[in-house]
């Protein structure tokens, strides 16, 4: 468990994940000494990590949740498998062990077998279906929101901490080499320092500076944070797949995102229309929660829990 400090340090660094620590102290009335302090301790023991990601969109990609279920037996072998694929992120063992969620991002406008994940998996033995569901938009999560609801900030203290809102991504950005080697080393450490990431792309410490403010102004890149629900006293986690009346949709969505249970929503295509991940205490307050503030969505439909039971892989499309 985490005390107020760390808390609070944790919501600063899903608000902008590269945010100086200074900056932190001062808004905590703590030095950033002791910021720089609690966040060794929370990335070495607890296993806490800011990731740089890449909006799928941004660089002519989709973002598909994938659910593979399989004879329980070869459960964990496939998630591992699953894991080490460059494509996959947020691999998770789901339903008691009978499946295996993940996310993958696949080359847009090309025929499945372009992903090496989507065209593998249906051959697979003892995989028994594969259902893929395309993120058409996310209401919660990515570049869309950063993760601010839980935590002690206020939204005054959230404001001081918030970087420069980026731009709609408007098109494929073409990347370089250079900016390819910057990505891969973001999403190993997201807090890299300049000189790091000058060494891995060969640029000056300026170039660097300048051209990734670029890439986050342009909505092209965005921190993430892999954190334990449990370091924060969550320790049931479950993925809703919910169905909703099409013209009802976009509020179900947007009202779903303002709930503190929920760490990602997004419409998908497929048969359920709305996925959202979330997080609580117990088993009783999942249960309070789908009864309460799911339940009384607009539009719902029908809901399909799928509780999780393992993280094998977290928000790094990359393996570390």
């Amino acid at each position: 468990m985490v005390d107020a400090i760390e808390r609070g340090l944790l919501q600063a660094l899903q608000i902008d994940g590269r945010v100086a620590f200074s900056l932190v102290g001062a808004v905590l009335g703590v030095s950033d000494q002791t910021v720089a302090r609690r966040y060794a301790r929370l990335r070495n023991e607890a296993g806490v990590r800011v990731i740089g990601a890449v909006w799928p969109e941004a660089v002519g990609r989709q973002l598909w949740l994938v659910r593979v279920r399989c004879v329980p037996e070869a459960v964990a072998g496939l998630a591992r498998a699953l894991a080490k694929q460059a494509e996959t992120s947020w691999v998770q063992i789901a339903s008691g062990g009978a499946e295996v969620l993940c996310m993958v991002q696949a080359v847009a406008d090309t025929p499945a077998a372009e992903s090496t994940v989507l065209s593998r998996l249906p051959r697979t033995p003892r995989v028994t279906g594969v259902s893929a569901h395309r993120v058409l938009h996310p209401f919660f999560g990515g570049t869309e929101s950063p993760l601010t609801k839980n935590g002690p900030l206020t939204a005054e203290q959230c404001a001081r901490l918030s970087p420069p809102t980026a731009k709609g991504v408007t098109g494929p950005v073409e990347l370089s080499t250079e900016d390819n080697a910057l990505l891969e080393a973001l999403a190993l450490d997201g807090r890299a320092g300049f000189r790091s990431l000058a060494t891995a792309t060969g640029w000056s410490q300026t170039t660097v500076r300048r051209r990734l403010a670029e890439l986050r102004s342009g909505g092209v890149v965005y921190f993430d944070v892999d954190v334990d629900p449990a370091l924060l006293g969550s320790w049931t986690s479950a993925g809703l797949w919910l169905t909703v009346a099409p013209g009802e949709l976009v509020a179900a969505g947007e009202a779903l995102a303002k709930h503190p249970q929920v760490s990602f929503a997004a419409a998908t295509t497929g048969v359920s229309n709305l996925y959202a991940s979330v997080q609580c205490p117990t088993g009783r307050a999942l249960y309070e929660y789908l009864t309460g503030p799911v339940a009384a969505l607009p539009g719902l439909l029908s809901m399909e829990t799928a509780p999780s039971m393992r993280v094998v892989k977290g928000a790094s499309p990359i393996v570390g």
